[in-house]
């Protein structure tokens, strides 16, 4: 079998390369599998035990079967969008942005009469990490998945927080290259009571940096770093 895996932020920099083919695989082959034999043929990956593997746009487990039309991603650790009416908003927007935030024009989004709470988050970038001066930070994406996992955690979240409980949701994080001092993500939740809105922007932005592929390199003025890195 043969098949072709792509690969993201670290990972693609330790390969040097977005996509590596591999042939001659056996035709029963796990994504456990695939991935011990990836780190056999490019031991410059390290291992990849701690690495999520994608099938398609889905996290998959290392018992999944792989077949030879899959579409096969590894993630390293991770540090859609719509019209904004009422349904769009209760099911949660998402935004991939690559200009910088406009983050009040965002979190106005959400807001609607009937919430008495409007809650945002803003993650900024700071200016020293890891006892080194951050020059800025890089935002890689895997877009055709950010989407659909996004959706995936304003799902849970509206799950964690109950069928009664009334929220709007959006969520705007950066791409590319963002300085010091300037908005990388933003939570902005809405809802009739304070509770629930505070419930909600902790929940999602924990979910985000814990799922959503996005990850970030800090650069510094004597090199740079993937967090997330366990190498």
């Amino acid at each position: 079998m043969r098949l072709k895996v792509r690969l993201f932020a670290l990972l693609a920099e330790k390969a040097g390369a977005r996509e590596i083919v591999l042939d001659d695989l056996p035709e029963a082959l796990t994504l456990g599998d695939l991935k011990r034999e990836i780190a056999r043929r490019r031991p410059e990956l390290g291992s990849l035990a701690h690495i999520s593997g994608v099938v398609g746009t889905e996290y998959a487990r290392d018992e999944r079967e792989l077949h030879a039309d899959d579409e096969v991603s590894l993630l390293p650790p991770v540090s859609g969008g719509g019209q904004d009416d009422d349904a769009a908003l209760a099911r949660g927007v998402f935004l991939l942005v690559a200009e910088p935030l406009d983050v009040q024009a965002l979190a106005d989004r959400v807001w609607h009469a009937s919430c008495g709470a409007v809650c945002t988050f803003v993650g900024t970038t700071r200016d020293t990490n890891r006892d080194s001066t951050v020059v800025r930070l890089d935002y890689e994406a895997f877009e055709a998945m950010t989407g659909p996992e996004m959706a995936r955690i304003f799902a849970r979240c509206r799950a964690e927080l109950g069928a009664e409980v009334k929220v709007r949701m959006l969520c705007a994080h950066r791409t590319g290259t963002v300085a010091v001092g300037e908005p990388s993500v933003l939570i902005a939740v809405a809802s009739p009571h304070r509770d629930a809105a505070f419930r909600a922007c902790r929940f999602l932005i924990d979910e985000l940096k814990r799922t959503l592929p996005i990850w970030k390199k800090e650069i510094y003025s004597d090199g740079h770093h993937w967090i997330g890195d366990r190498s």
